[in-house]
């Protein structure tokens, strides 16, 4: 999977590439959830760590509209 970006990383994006990324995000996000409920997930943190960098995206997309 990808590492976390901080926030000044993601500013340097545009708005397209920020859009894609957070789609790519929220279809991991999915992917890690239905690992959890099937009891095969081994990196549990990563589901918060997901859910953050989405959080940033998208507070970053808010800033800028």
């Amino acid at each position: 999977m990808s590492d976390i970006k901080k926030a000044k990383d993601l500013r340097a994006l545009n708005d397209a590439e920020l859009r894609q990324r957070m789609d790519e995000l929220a279809a991991e996000h999915m992917k890690l959830r239905f690992q959890k409920a099937t009891m095969q997930l081994t990196n549990t943190a990563r589901i918060r760590q997901v859910r953050r960098e989405i959080a940033r995206i998208k507070t970053i997309l808010g800033e800028r509209s």
